[in-house]
């Protein structure tokens, strides 16, 4: 099963558009709430320099990109955790998500109604936030007197994750996320059992004036955003969610020729879907060939036994060696053989952990 980014924010602040953009699926951005009442889900080519600089070196036949999941989520509203709007469903569909790109508006537009009247950021960020807390806190004081039950009957499980429940349930209470507690790395894997909401890593998603698209916008509302994540440790993407929709409808010449007018390198948005497969704990390794130059998703920290097993089961059970080179080296040598002229080539064996960018070739025996 694919992980997933979830697409969330209070009603009317540019998710539906933004989804549309990202996917070209046309959802219904209407102007006014729970326009989305079941999540979209959208499945989005990844952009990426290498994988192009890679074909032009190769010349395959097919180049395949990389891909990531969004997932539509319809805005919550205040008292969500308590069944207000279409509560418990968002916040089930939250939970089933791997990580969050949360939606802000940071536009002022009077032909598209605010939910509160007014455009507030951080009031905005509170609201949603302070949802998730509470319906953490709901699931966590439910297991709390249990397993503190057990672990006074010297349960050893139970008193593991007594610990991390203590740890967590005060900075619910203080109204805080679980993100921003630090956890060692034997407490990780009883935090991720709890499928906490606030415990998902989040990227702000600031949604912007159509002229003021920029990462370095100096544009107050953002401002606000960007030291409140900050305070997170989380990161923040400026997008026109309505420019990026108009962005895609077009092809790759008229996209480049509008960017360049805008004075941007990339889109916003290719720089939201780069940022929410970093923030998945994606990556990507590469196997050019002249059949087809191809880029792999996998996790952060897999050895290669299981990078490899990602292309097919087989590889994984009958892996033998990974005969790799950093794209890098590929690049600045001008090709395999030259790589492996130039000594860049190396054989790494099963506790190999694969890098982002590595160019592989498995060899296995099933």
């Amino acid at each position: 099963m694919p992980l997933t980014a979830g697409i969330v924010g209070l009603p009317n602040v540019g998710k539906s558009t933004l989804f549309n953009a990202i996917t070209k699926a046309g959802v219904e951005a209407a102007n006014y709430p729970f326009a989305t009442i079941d999540p979209n889900v959208g499945v989005v080519e990844v952009p990426d320099k290498r994988l192009d600089a890679l074909a032009e070196l190769v010349h395959p036949q097919r180049t395949v990109p990389a891909t990531v999941e969004f997932t539509d989520i319809a805005g919550i509203v205040k008292g969500a955790s308590k069944g207000e709007g279409l509560g418990n469903k968002f916040l089930s569909h939250i939970r089933q998500v791997d990580a969050i790109c949360h939606v802000v508006r940071c536009f002022e537009d009077s032909n598209i109604t605010h939910v509160a009247g007014k455009i507030d950021p951080l009031d905005d960020i509170e609201t949603i936030n302070m949802e998730l807390v509470l319906a953490d806190l709901e699931s966590v004081d439910k297991r709390y007197s249990r397993v503190e039950k057990m672990a006074k009957a010297k349960d050893k499980a139970a008193v593991e994750e007594f610990k991390v429940l203590q740890k967590i349930k005060p900075v619910l209470e203080a109204g805080k996320s679980v993100r921003t507690i630090e956890f060692t790395d034997e407490e990780l894997p009883i935090v991720k059992g709890l499928f906490l909401l606030t415990a998902k890593p989040v990227l702000y998603v600031a949604n912007v004036e159509d002229d003021a698209a920029r990462q370095d916008t100096d544009d107050a509302h953002v401002a606000k955003v960007r030291d409140f994540a900050a305070s997170e440790g989380a990161e923040v993407v400026v997008v026109s969610a309505r420019t990026e929709e108009e962005i895609a409808e077009m092809d790759e010449e008229d996209k480049k020729m509008f960017l360049e007018d805008m004075g941007l390198e990339e889109s916003g948005l290719d720089i939201l879907i780069q940022r929410a497969y970093r923030l998945l704990g994606l990556a990507t390794y590469f196997t050019a060939g002249e059949k087809e130059v191809r880029a792999w998703t996998f996790k952060q920290g897999m050895k290669a036994p299981q990078a490899a097993g990602v292309i097919h089961s087989d590889f994984e059970k009958g892996f033998i060696r990974a005969e790799t080179i950093a794209y890098e080296d590929l690049l600045a040598d001008g090709g395999m053989q030259q790589a492996k002229e130039a000594g860049h080539m190396r054989l790494e064996g099963k506790d190999y952990i694969v890098n982002d960018g590595d160019v592989m070739l498995f060899r296995f025996n099933v």
